[in-house]
């Protein structure tokens, strides 16, 4: 079989994991980053790579440089490269899919990806009042090109309602998915332990895990002074874990420029195809709070393009962002519990910097890949609050088909039902999502996603002590609750009308 002279091959991979106490010694995050390209280049075992790049593209993330691409070029001599910045709310599958996408069309032939964060050095700088100086670019700089969502991903009564912290928000569809798959509250909280005690000892295994510390499934999902509840049922442990210093980057080619480099064929892994959902739809409005229809659909198109079944997928990494995002997957993409998916160990233990977990897990699934010839290799995405959702396939074999990067927006658009939003309303409802918001370990108050007679939705927000203890007690979603002034008052049965 003749293989495409223009297939993208993903050739070089690197990524660094500082943690420094010391402020003052640590690299800042696009020093972290260059560190990373850098890697990447000697994995391939050509520096050649770096001059020859056609684009750059970073992930932004919780810095303030412009332009850091422009940075990065400058700094390894990739003099003819575009430089991309690509805001958070657009899928990182988005960045690997286009780039596999252009070098496939012949557009480009060198596409460095890359993404970093220095959360932790800046941390520890306000813990010990040390002053950082990060790099500065000339006011005006601009990155050659700029990418951004199409719209906002919150709907305004959530903000206004406290939910600005994604906890909150996954908190909620973590009870939806509780209350549709029968779970009782104290079944869901030890599945919760028992899926992360997995995930868990990976990472104890993983030496570029942030946090290798051995945990048991009860220190995980149980609330102590050293794991405080965050959102119900969430405590800290099952919170993606941002305050890291991390960086990772991605070096893609076509076949014809990786042989004419030299590149040793024991370094490719390719891209298989890439499926991503890009449909936007807040949670107050979504309909069918516990589905995830992009991973259905998405799962379903990358794994056709590759001719694949998810059991002949050997490695897993499933975006681990929260709890149900990954229950979600599992379910939507037929992954049965007990099965391995995470190579890393996952967000709240590998750590999961802002905007380029991704980039983190591909390099070890490439660094798998390549222990594990004729392997496949799944890692997914999500933006948002499982807003958008991606799905990526790689093998160390070369494909027989070319490369798939495929939009299922329109699949998910037709399926999802959509809620219109009211707010101050008065009446009866019945309950979709609850959760309890915590500040400092303590709880403050119960907010409940509501569907109301006709088809509308709203969110409402009580202080109410009761409430809040009956929320973390027993299931109640599915309940009928009058809303009023003087605040909701739950029914003992679930609500007559439908959604």
């Amino acid at each position: 079989m003749t293989v495409d002279e223009n297939t993208p091959v993903l050739v070089g991979v690197g990524a660094l994991n500082q943690c420094e106490e010391d402020p003052s010694l640590a690299l800042e995050a696009v020093g972290l980053m260059e560190g990373a390209l850098r890697r990447a280049a000697a994995d391939a075992g050509t520096d050649e790579l770096l001059r020859r790049a056609s684009s750059i593209r970073v992930t932004n993330g919780i810095w303030d440089y412009p332009d850091p691409g422009r940075i990065l070029a400058e700094r390894v001599g990739a003099t003819r490269a575009r430089t991309d910045l690509v805001e958070v709310g657009i899928l990182q599958t988005t960045l690997l899919g286009d780039a596999a996408r252009a070098i496939a069309a012949g557009e480009e032939k060198v596409v460095v990806v890359v993404g970093g964060e220095a959360k932790f050095r800046s941390l520890r700088a306000a813990i010990t009042g040390t002053q950082l100086e990060d790099t500065r670019q000339p006011q005006g700089t601009r990155p050659d090109r700029f990418l951004e969502p199409a719209k906002e991903i919150m709907n305004p009564l959530e903000l206004e309602l406290g939910l600005g912290m994604p906890v909150n928000q996954y908190a909620l569809l973590e009870s939806a998915f509780r209350h549709a798959t029968g779970e009782s509250v104290e079944e869901n909280r030890r599945a919760l332990g028992c899926l992360y005690a997995g995930m868990n000892k990976v990472a104890v295994a993983n030496e570029d895990a942030w946090n290798r510390t051995a945990l048991r499934a009860e220190e995980i999902s149980g609330a102590s002074a050293n794991n405080r509840m965050l959102a119900f049922p969430y405590t800290k442990r099952q919170n993606s874990q941002w305050n890291v210093d991390q960086a990772a980057c991605l070096i893609l080619t076509s076949l014809q420029t990786a042989h004419e480099l030299g590149i040793g064929e024991d370094r490719f892994v390719f891209p298989l195809a890439v499926a991503e959902s890009n449909h936007m739809v807040s949670l107050v409005e979504r309909g069918a709070l516990d589905r995830s229809f992009g991973f259905h659909y998405a799962g379903r198109r990358a794994l056709a393009a590759a001719g694949l079944a998810i059991e002949e997928v050997a490695h897993l990494e499933l975006y681990s962002c929260f709890p149900v995002a990954v229950r979600a997957q599992m379910r939507e993409l037929g992954i049965p519990v007990g099965r391995r998916i995470t190579e890393t160990g996952g967000m709240a233990f590998a750590g999961g910097p802002l905007n380029n977990f991704a980039y983190q897990a591909l390099v070890k699934m490439v660094q798998i890949l390549r222990a594990d010839p004729g392997s496949t290799g799944l890692v997914s995405a999500v933006s948002g609050m499982l807003t958008k959702q991606g799905v990526s396939l790689w093998s160390s074999v070369a494909p027989d088909t070319p490369f798939a990067f495929d939009d299922v927006s329109a699949e998910v658009a037709a399926e999802m039902p959509v809620h219109v939003v009211v707010r101050d309303y008065k009446g009866p409802a019945k309950i979709a999502a609850a959760t309890v918001q915590y500040v400092g370990g303590d709880a403050v108050a119960t907010v409940m996603v509501c569907d109301l007679p006709g088809g509308r939705r709203t969110l409402i927000r009580s202080t109410d002590d009761a409430l809040m203890r009956r929320v973390t007690e027993a299931e109640v979603c599915g309940l009928s609750v009058e809303i009023s002034p003087a605040g909701p008052v739950l029914a003992a049965a679930p609500a007559a009308f439908g959604a």
